[in-house]
């Protein structure tokens, strides 16, 4: 608390006035009736002070006239007042009779003034069409006192209305311009601040799936190696232990490089607040896989018991981006032959890089793959997800007959200059 008393203590006075103005606009906007009759107070008050006190008689043009008609003229002046901002053109016409009394008889009282406040509101909440015949509601009986009660020039009188006219409504239209200033800000702020979030939420949305399609492509081809590997110790455990024994250390490897990747995507997904108030480990700069990293993949799958073949045309010659989509298309593929094209299954893979940085990759298989049952599930939409972000193709599908097994071809063009 003493803290913000000596904030406000030593602020400027204009962010004070700024500060205490807009404690009024909201006290107002939620609460206008006492507002409204406070101020319709203010100036019965005053119509009633210039009454009372006889200083409607220095301004006067007929003298003569009886007390009770100057009394019913400021209350008629003062009490419309108090419905100016919902009704501001009824409140006008009403008055209209009154001025026009006011200026026959002669009176002239001050608070005939009061009318300028009507077309400040006007000005502020009605069209500005409607300020035309506003003036000449005003004008008419100060045209009529002029020629019944002639004082100085004619133009005199008619002329210093019309300029208090100008000034009220360009105030009204000052404020009104103000203010659809102030709302089209708030309004874009607002609509900036939906978008900010909107885009916050796209990018995590993405994020997710980048990582979702990174732990699919890592878990299962690391699950499909360890799948492949047991299935052959188990069957190399009664006839050849040696067998068993590589395939069990082979097992204990994949799953080991598994655990290290879960691990390095899992901290991604920290949050952020527990890394605020607790010291983080530093962060695993393992680089992402790579061209280079495609024969350990081969040997790994071969280790589970697929026979893989290569054949490479060209030099490859490409950016990172581009080496971790083909390398892990090339994981998809290898992982779903390993699910699905059953015993006795070879795979061929096809590498076709032109100088130009395009690259041809054809992955197949002579296995029992036959169409999708209707889902695709996660791989086949990662790899096309991939591929999609470099502009490229990706088929994948059956072999044509009479070839047996599954084919995956992804072309990824060349880069374009920016």
């Amino acid at each position: 608390m003493d803290r913000v008393a000596e904030e406000r203590a030593t602020e400027p006075l204009t962010e004070y006035v700024h500060r205490v103005s807009r404690r009024i606009r909201a006290f107002d906007q939620h609460h206008p009736l006492p507002w409204d009759l406070l101020l319709t107070g203010f100036w019965v008050t005053a119509a009633l002070i210039d009454y009372f006190g006889d200083g409607w008689l220095n301004v006067t043009r007929d003298r003569d006239n009886p007390g009770w008609l100057v009394l019913i003229l400021s209350l008629g002046f003062s009490v419309p007042l108090l419905w100016r901002r919902t009704h501001p053109r009824a409140v006008l016409v009403a008055i209209a009779p009154v001025s026009l009394v006011n200026s026959w008889t002669g009176i002239a009282l001050q608070a005939v003034l009061l009318q300028l406040l009507v077309v400040f509101h006007i000005a502020l909440r009605r069209p500005p069409r409607n300020l035309w015949w506003a003036t000449a509601l005003i004008t008419a009986p100060v045209a009529v006192m002029t020629a019944r009660y002639a004082r100085g020039g004619a133009d005199q009188d008619i002329v210093s209305v019309l300029m208090s006219i100008a000034v009220a409504a360009a105030i009204g239209i000052t404020v009104r311009t103000r203010r659809a200033h102030t709302e089209a800000l708030e309004d874009r702020a607002r609509r900036l601040e939906v978008e900010r979030d909107q885009q916050a939420r796209l990018a995590a949305a993405a994020e997710r799936a980048r990582i979702a399609r990174e732990m699919h492509d890592i878990i299962g081809h690391n699950l499909a190696v360890i799948t492949g590997l047991a299935d052959g110790g188990r069957y190399a455990a009664t006839k050849s232990p040696e067998r068993a024994a590589e395939a069990l250390t082979a097992i204990s490897t994949t799953s080991r490089q598994a655990l290290t990747e879960l691990r390095r995507l899992l901290d991604v997904l920290r949050d952020e607040t527990a890394q605020h108030h607790t010291p983080a480990p530093p962060a695993d700069l393992t680089p992402q896989p790579t061209l280079a990293d495609l024969t350990p993949l081969i040997d790994g799958v071969r280790a589970a018991g697929l026979p893989v073949d290569t054949t490479v045309q060209g030099t490859p010659t490409l950016p990172p981006g581009r080496q971790l989509t083909v390398f892990r298309v090339i994981q998809e593929a290898l992982t779903n032959t390993l699910k699905h094209a059953g015993p006795d299954a070879t795979s061929h893979i096809d590498f076709s890089y032109d100088d130009s940085g395009a690259v041809t990759v054809t992955v197949t298989d002579t296995g029992r793959g036959g169409p999708l049952n209707g889902t695709e599930g996660r791989g086949l939409p990662g790899m096309r997800e991939r591929t999609a972000l470099y502009g490229g193709t990706l088929e994948a599908g059956p072999r044509a007959h009479p070839e047996q097994g599954w084919r995956v071809h992804l072309h990824l063009p060349e880069e374009s200059p920016q």
